[in-house]
Protein backbone atom coordinates (compact mmCIF):
# COMPACT_ATOMS: atom_id res chain seq x y z
CA UNK A 1 0.00 0.00 0.00
CA UNK A 2 1.54 3.43 -1.07
CA UNK A 3 0.29 5.43 1.42
CA UNK A 4 0.53 3.01 4.32
CA UNK A 5 3.00 4.37 7.52
CA UNK A 6 3.69 0.66 8.47
CA UNK A 7 4.48 -0.26 4.42
CA UNK A 8 6.74 2.74 4.39
CA UNK A 9 8.54 1.49 7.68
CA UNK A 10 9.23 -1.83 6.47
CA UNK A 11 10.55 -0.47 3.59
CA UNK A 12 13.21 1.67 5.18
CA UNK A 13 11.60 4.56 3.52
CA UNK A 14 10.39 6.16 7.18
CA UNK A 15 13.22 5.26 9.59
CA UNK A 16 12.38 3.53 12.84
CA UNK A 17 13.98 1.44 15.73
CA UNK A 18 13.84 -1.79 14.51
CA UNK A 19 14.01 -4.34 16.99
CA UNK A 20 13.68 -7.57 14.83
CA UNK A 21 12.69 -8.81 11.66
CA UNK A 22 12.45 -12.26 9.55
CA UNK A 23 10.62 -13.15 6.26
CA UNK A 24 7.58 -12.07 7.63
CA UNK A 25 7.09 -9.93 10.91
CA UNK A 26 8.90 -6.30 11.72
CA UNK A 27 9.07 -5.12 15.14
CA UNK A 28 10.35 -1.62 15.86
CA UNK A 29 10.16 0.61 18.99
CA UNK A 30 6.63 2.45 19.39
CA UNK A 31 7.51 6.48 18.74
CA UNK A 32 5.24 7.21 21.90
CA UNK A 33 5.60 4.36 24.36
CA UNK A 34 3.30 3.83 27.22
CA UNK A 35 5.62 1.75 29.19
CA UNK A 36 9.24 0.78 29.70
CA UNK A 37 9.19 -1.54 26.68
CA UNK A 38 6.49 -0.73 23.68
CA UNK A 39 7.04 -2.52 20.69
CA UNK A 40 4.81 -2.17 17.47
CA UNK A 41 5.11 -5.85 15.52
CA UNK A 42 3.53 -5.81 12.78
CA UNK A 43 3.22 -8.10 9.39
CA UNK A 44 5.36 -7.46 6.48
CA UNK A 45 2.09 -8.30 4.52
CA UNK A 46 -0.50 -5.65 4.08
CA UNK A 47 -3.72 -6.41 6.60
CA UNK A 48 -6.07 -3.26 7.64
CA UNK A 49 -7.24 -4.86 10.94
CA UNK A 50 -7.98 -7.99 12.43
CA UNK A 51 -11.66 -8.43 10.86
CA UNK A 52 -9.80 -9.12 7.75
CA UNK A 53 -7.33 -12.20 8.94
CA UNK A 54 -8.49 -15.20 6.98
CA UNK A 55 -7.42 -18.55 6.18
CA UNK A 56 -5.13 -17.56 3.70
CA UNK A 57 -3.31 -15.23 6.22
CA UNK A 58 -3.78 -16.54 9.31
CA UNK A 59 -0.28 -18.07 9.54
CA UNK A 60 1.27 -14.62 9.47
CA UNK A 61 -0.24 -13.57 12.86
CA UNK A 62 0.09 -17.07 14.92
CA UNK A 63 4.01 -16.19 13.33
CA UNK A 64 3.04 -12.94 15.20
CA UNK A 65 2.72 -14.65 18.29
CA UNK A 66 5.32 -16.89 18.10
CA UNK A 67 7.91 -13.51 17.67
CA UNK A 68 6.16 -12.28 20.93
CA UNK A 69 6.77 -14.87 22.67
CA UNK A 70 11.02 -15.38 21.49
CA UNK A 71 10.98 -11.74 22.40
CA UNK A 72 9.36 -11.95 25.97
CA UNK A 73 11.86 -14.85 26.46
CA UNK A 74 15.17 -12.77 25.19
CA UNK A 75 13.59 -9.78 26.89
CA UNK A 76 13.28 -11.91 30.32
CA UNK A 77 9.77 -10.46 30.89
CA UNK A 78 8.48 -13.26 33.23
CA UNK A 79 6.86 -11.02 35.54
CA UNK A 80 4.32 -10.49 32.76
CA UNK A 81 3.59 -8.71 29.29
CA UNK A 82 0.62 -7.37 27.64
CA UNK A 83 -0.12 -7.51 23.96
CA UNK A 84 -2.55 -5.23 22.66
CA UNK A 85 -4.11 -4.74 18.94
CA UNK A 86 -6.97 -2.15 17.95
CA UNK A 87 -9.50 -3.20 15.45
CA UNK A 88 -11.21 -0.01 13.79
CA UNK A 89 -11.30 4.21 14.43
CA UNK A 90 -13.76 3.12 17.30
CA UNK A 91 -11.29 0.95 19.47
CA UNK A 92 -8.45 3.44 18.99
CA UNK A 93 -6.83 1.89 15.51
CA UNK A 94 -4.96 4.78 14.02
CA UNK A 95 -2.26 2.91 11.51
CA UNK A 96 -4.99 0.41 8.85
CA UNK A 97 -1.68 -2.22 8.79
CA UNK A 98 -2.59 -4.59 11.61
CA UNK A 99 -0.05 -4.65 14.39
CA UNK A 100 0.48 -5.75 18.00
CA UNK A 101 1.57 -4.01 21.03
CA UNK A 102 3.82 -5.52 23.36
CA UNK A 103 4.00 -3.50 26.45
CA UNK A 104 5.86 -4.54 29.21
CA UNK A 105 8.23 -2.93 32.19
CA UNK A 106 5.04 -1.74 34.76
CA UNK A 107 2.39 -2.79 36.07
CA UNK A 108 -1.07 -2.95 34.27
CA UNK A 109 -4.51 -2.68 35.07
CA UNK A 110 -7.97 -4.07 33.01
CA UNK A 111 -9.83 -2.35 31.78
CA UNK A 112 -7.42 0.51 31.44
CA UNK A 113 -4.02 1.20 31.81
Amino acid sequence: MNDCLFCKIIAGEIPSKKIYEDDTVFVFEDIAPTAPIHYLCIPKQHISKLNEVNESNSGVIAHIYEVIAKLAKDLDLKDGFRVVSNCGEQAGQSVFHIHFHLLAGRPFQWPAG
